[in-house]
């Protein structure tokens, strides 16, 4: 079990400080993560990595000379926020460009794409690699669909030893993404694993089988198979990447055998031996294999295998020097301290609003206080809702997100904030408190409609239509998530859909929003007949059957909790004669 902690809130944030107090001659904190503490040169193309913590080594092992440039660090098993990754590419950047790595989960793909995107509109050329190892999570055929597991480890390795070469950005992306493309993983667990806090584990095996094609967050395998010696262990994780050998591989492979928190080093290195001798079955050569803790589940019991398939120009990467934390390889240059860290002013400022959205302004913040008290009544359900094919954490999410989304909008209110700031600073503070999938999708939809909405005049019933519709274009962008999906989507897009339709019929703002709640609640519940096709749940789809998405029931809650606050006296800015047409 997970057995020491202070509170589980800061569990994350504390372990953070303690490695970089341990490790300061190779790092330096900076809030939600760490930097090489060493110079770089200038032009340098950085290697950005990061994800959720719980993972040691990973990320923040890996940051170093020829590895990763900086790591970002989010919650237990949660995606960093936009904001957090956004600081610390700023801080990493030499000029030359960043690629920007995380494995390949919903709550990552958002927040680490909506901060590209911010970067670059200031400019800062960013490349995004997800890396897409996991075989078990998705057919060969949609390698996309795939989630990363250890094959992080050999991926990011590859591309911040090319990064240190001086190769430029675009030929850091090609060999990254080469070597994503040649990388594959297959993991098994003997025991689920515990969040700090948590009374029991986030699931569990039952004594004398093991559970394959396991999920590094604590995502259950995707089937059970009876217990097995050593040797059908090493069968049984060799068989699969076998069979996805690229055509024309040279038979030369970089292998990790990764222990996921709670497996003793001996029992892999006995794993280890019958690993080997399966892959010389093959006349495959070993190009310096790794054994040990690489990627971890806090106290999983288990392990994963990872194989690259190197060439000419991967196997020289692999195997160039690095000095981090957790991996280091041959002799590095020493250099030079990097000069202190200078952090940019981020007090939130507003642009000047006039007195007609200061007060839309009130009224969105009356909506947001609303949403964060439902949430917190609702957090139990949502998280049981959660737990049936994820993680359970998605009320504990939420409720941590919309009471910080409410603190930072009362903020905003009184520093004179029109409605369009007041919303984008509730979405950031949402997404920066709450982690994870749903806080990127919920800091997106906000910041998006208050664009839309914008800080002068009254946010009538046509800018909060065009705000909904422009906050649901974001989530689907970024999150690529579509109706059928069953996510938070089969909810979000009925809603917008039907308000911009009664709105455009001259129907009042409160009678529109009561509607289009009302046809979210319906969506929400129908998605207890879908089957998930994209996130954490989506390889045990079965398990899903007959229970709706905790994303999609969640919005559709705090649709109908602003319905309730709306009135009949609102006019929704339109006029009476606009009012009194049909639908």
């Amino acid at each position: 079990m997970t057995s020491i902690s202070d509170e589980p809130e800061r569990f994350a944030a504390s372990a953070l400080k303690g490695f970089c107090d341990v490790h300061a001659r190779l790092v330096r904190p900076v809030p939600s993560g760490a930097l090489r503490a060493s110079v770089t040169d200038a032009g340098k193309v950085a290697l950005v990595i990061g994800g959720g913590s719980g993972h040691y080594p990973a990320f923040l092992g890996y940051v170093g000379p020829g590895f990763a440039d900086a790591a970002v660090a989010g919650d237990v098993f949660a995606s960093p926020s936009t904001q957090g990754v956004a600081r610390i590419c700023r801080l990493a950047n030499r000029g030359g460009g960043i690629v920007l790595g995380f494995g390949n989960y919903a709550g990552d793909v958002l927040n680490f794409g909506a901060a590209a995107t911010r970067l670059r509109a200031e400019g800062i050329d960013v490349r995004i690699l997800a890396v897409t190892d996991d075989v078990a999570s998705a057919p060969a055929e949609t390698p996309a669909l795939r989630r990363g597991v250890a094959g992080d480890v050999a991926v990011f390795k590859i591309a911040g030893a090319a990064a240190e070469a001086g190769h430029d950005l675009d030929t850091v992306e090609r060999l990254a993404r080469l070597a994503n493309a040649r990388t594959g993983s297959f993991g098994i667990a003997f025991s689920g694993c515990r969040l700090p806090g948590a009374e029991g584990p986030l699931f569990t095996v039952e004594p004398g089988t093991v559970a394959v094609g396991l999920g590094i967050h604590g995502e259950p395998g995707i089937r059970d198979e009876a217990a097995m010696p050593a040797a059908k262990l090493a069968d049984l994780l060799v068989a699969p990447l076998l069979a996805e050998r690229p055509s024309g591989a040279s038979g030369r492979v970089a292998a990790i055998l990764n222990g996921l928190g709670a497996t003793k080093y001996e029992e892999l290195f006995v794993l280890w031996t019958h690993i080997a001798a399966r892959l010389a079955d093959e006349d495959l050569t070993l190009v310096q294999p790794e054994v040990g803790e690489f990627v971890t589940s806090l106290d999983m019991a288990g392990c994963s295998l990872t194989l690259t398939w190197l060439d000419e120009e991967l196997e020289p990467l692999w195997c160039a020097p690095t000095d981090t934390a957790a991996f280091r390889r041959g002799a590095v240059t020493e250099r030079e301290a990097a000069p202190p860290i200078v952090l940019a002013d981020e007090t939130q400022s507003f642009a000047p609003a006039d007195e007609a959205s200061k007060a839309s302004a009130a009224k969105v913040l009356a909506a947001i206080e609303a949403i964060a008290g439902a949430l917190a009544d609702a957090e139990a359900e949502l998280g049981r809702i959660d737990a049936i094919a994820g993680d359970g954490d998605h009320g504990q999410g939420m409720h941590r997100g919309s009471q910080a989304a409410a603190v930072a909008a009362r903020s905003a209110l009184s520093a004179g904030a029109g409605a369009g700031s007041l919303l984008a600073a509730a979405g950031d503070a949402w997404a920066d408190t709450a982690g994870g999938t749903s806080g990127a999708i919920w800091g997106l939809l906000l910041r998006a409609w208050g664009g839309a909405l914008g800080d002068t005049g009254t946010a009538d019933a046509a800018r909060v239509a065009a705000g909904a519709r422009a906050g649901a274009d974001a989530v689907t962008t970024l999150g690529r998530a579509r109706l059928g999906d069953k996510t938070l989507v089969d909810a979000l897009l009925p809603f917008t859909q039907t308000l911009a339709a009664k709105i455009e019929a001259g129907r009042s703002l409160p009678e529109s929003w009561a509607a289009a709640a009302a046809v979210a609640t319906q969506a929400a519940d129908a998605t207890a007949e879908l089957t998930p096709k994209l996130g954490r749940a989506r390889p045990l789809a079965t398990r899903s059957l007959g229970h709706p998405d905790a994303g999609a029931v969640s919005l559709a809650l705090c649709a109908r909790t602003v319905a309730a606050l709306l009135t009949d006296d609102d006019t929704g800015g339109q006029t009476p004669q606009t009012q009194a047409q049909p639908a």
